[in-house]
């Protein structure tokens, strides 16, 4: 009896040795701690431990641009990222033309996604002191349109150029400063203007109310039905975006300027992604940990229910066209065996 007793009592801490053994241990980067794509990797380590799937030490405040090479690279488990971002790698332009072509191409090769995040979506605003009418009204201004470097500053940059034809150094002057000093940078009066993403609401917007009301404008219809723009809206990490504005929820001081109530804006498309070589029920189990949790996640910010989470159609996700980015094999065996539909061309060949 002793002896059964003994083995049964082996063999009780064997199993438990060898679930310990079965979560794995992983890293990840993110951004700053305030926004949608901070806010997925956040979740997806606190649903991948509560699933038993793995413990993700998370680094946040990174800069994105370097985080998803160190996935490509084998040094990062998990990054999140504007889907900008593996496009220029994949061309070796942009902060990766000292790589060049052949070798950013070799390393964009390496990542899949595993589920798409809106980061934000791009808009105009300013404080009502500053005395702005509008989008016509930059010419010889001081705009702040992002960090810089990144994606951020090029889709401000083009933005502000399709919509009103000024080039950032010809026509108004531009701004750069991190996104650890944005606040302080829309707050102390620096800039007559600012061309960032935006949620809804927004942190940023939000906390820099205490310096006064602030209206937002929406792109204007005419200019946002254009060709330049319709074109500019299917890029790499863009998506057209619409929305009531009375559903905007931007907060008391806010005012949201629109020609018929319909707030429309350029998004910022990217999500949370891995190395290929992640293996196939891995990752497949830290995209269902996503999935079976969204409606936790979607509840965990005002934001949350407009940043994409869950959405995986092809155009509003950002993915297919230019995008050379396909989802992680795992990663579409989740989606489809939750019932979402993953279109052939989001979906990896090898």
């Amino acid at each position: 009896m002793k002896l059964l007793k003994s083995l049964i009592a082996i063999g009780m801490t064997t199993a438990l040795y060898s679930n310990a053994q079965a979560i794995e241990n992983l890293t990840g980067e993110t951004a700053a701690p305030g926004g949608s794509i901070h806010l997925s990797m956040a979740h997806l380590a606190e649903a991948a431990a509560a699933a038993g799937v793995a413990n993700i030490q998370v680094a946040d405040g990174q800069t994105l641009t370097n985080s998803i090479q160190n996935v490509a690279e084998g040094k990062t488990d998990v990054a999140g990222t504007p889907y900008l971002l593996p496009f220029l790698l994949s061309k070796g332009r942009g902060p990766y033309a000292k790589l060049g072509e052949e070798k950013g191409a070799e390393l964009a090769s390496n990542l899949r996604a595993l589920y798409p995040v809106t980061l934000g979506i791009f808009a105009l605003y300013a404080f009502d002191s500053k005395g702005l009418k509008g989008w016509d009204d930059l010419e010889g201004k001081t705009i702040y349109n992002g960090p810089p470097r990144g994606a951020a500053l090029s889709n401000s940059r083009s933005l502000i150029q399709l919509v009103t034809g000024l080039k950032d150094g010809d026509g108004y002057k531009g701004v750069q400063v991190n996104w650890g000093q944005a606040v302080k940078t829309i707050t102390d009066g620096s800039a007559d203007a600012v061309v960032l993403p935006v949620l809804f609401p927004d942190g940023r917007i939000t906390k820099s109310l205490a310096s006064g009301n602030i209206t937002v404008w929406s792109i204007p219809k005419d200019k946002y039905e254009s060709e330049p723009m319709q074109k500019y809206l299917a890029a790499p990490g863009s998506a057209p975006f619409e929305l009531d504005a009375a559903e905007a929820g931007m907060g008391e001081g806010v005012t949201m300027v629109t020609e018929d109530g319909v707030f429309r804006g350029l998004a910022t498309i990217g999500g949370d992604i891995v190395n290929k070589s992640m293996s196939f029920d891995l990752a497949k189990a830290l995209t269902k940990a996503h999935i079976d949790t969204l409606d936790d996640l979607k509840a965990k910010a005002p934001f949350a229910r407009y940043a994409g989470y869950g959405i995986v159609d092809t155009v509003k996700s950002g993915m297919c066209g230019p995008n050379p980015l396909k989802y992680h094999a795992g990663a579409v065996a989740a989606w489809e065996e939750a019932g979402y539909k993953i279109d052939d061309c989001a979906k990896p060949s090898d």
